[in-house]
């Protein structure tokens, strides 16, 4: 395999990666606008399946949390913009990846910024979870969500230094 055409298959399984990981960061992020709605559907949807006898413990967090909502909803509803600014933070970081979707190498730094903020989701959840009375069990599902994130993001980092390496000059990767 020629060094040119090594270069151009990193940098298409880079942009594959950061595909992905833009991708479920968008998904992530709309899903917080509607949430109203979405956990009323997710009720109905556990009820239909039959988790209330299954998985009584589950039930009971998804009713608490839909009532608190539908609560804050009804009464506070400006305490949901909120979400709403959650939901626009990750469509900001989601446009921050182009930069090393365009040109990898010059762009390292929002992989690794992206690492680091999916790190520091496990502090976040193991401090402020218990102290906004969150079940340790539903902190772990907020915790994976920084677990699988950095794994991309280290392939993705790991393939950058392997594409910088291949390039006489790093800084002139060319966006093609």
């Amino acid at each position: 395999m020629s060094d040119t055409s090594g270069r151009a298959a990193l940098l298409r399984r880079i942009r594959a990666w950061l595909v992905l990981f833009v991708v479920c960061l968008v998904l992530s992020g709309v899903t917080a606008f509607p949430l109203v709605h979405e956990l009323r559907w997710a009720e109905a949807a556990l009820r239909a399946m039959s988790v209330p006898e299954y998985l009584p413990g589950l039930m009971g967090w998804i009713e608490y949390v839909r009532d608190g909502l539908d609560t804050v909803d009804a009464r506070y509803p400006f305490m949901l913009y909120g979400t709403d600014w959650l939901a626009f933070a990750h469509l900001v970081i989601a446009v921050a990846f182009l930069g090393p979707y365009r040109d990898p190498v010059r762009n390292i730094w929002v992989v690794e910024f992206g690492m680091i903020a999916c790190v520091g989701i496990i502090p976040l959840a193991l401090i402020c979870g218990p102290l906004r009375g969150i079940p340790f069990w539903w902190s772990l599902i907020d915790m994976s969500f920084g677990i699988f994130g950095v794994i991309p993001l280290h392939i993705v980092r790991r393939d950058i230094k392997r594409l910088a390496a291949l390039s006489p000059n790093p800084w002139a990767v060319s966006a093609t």
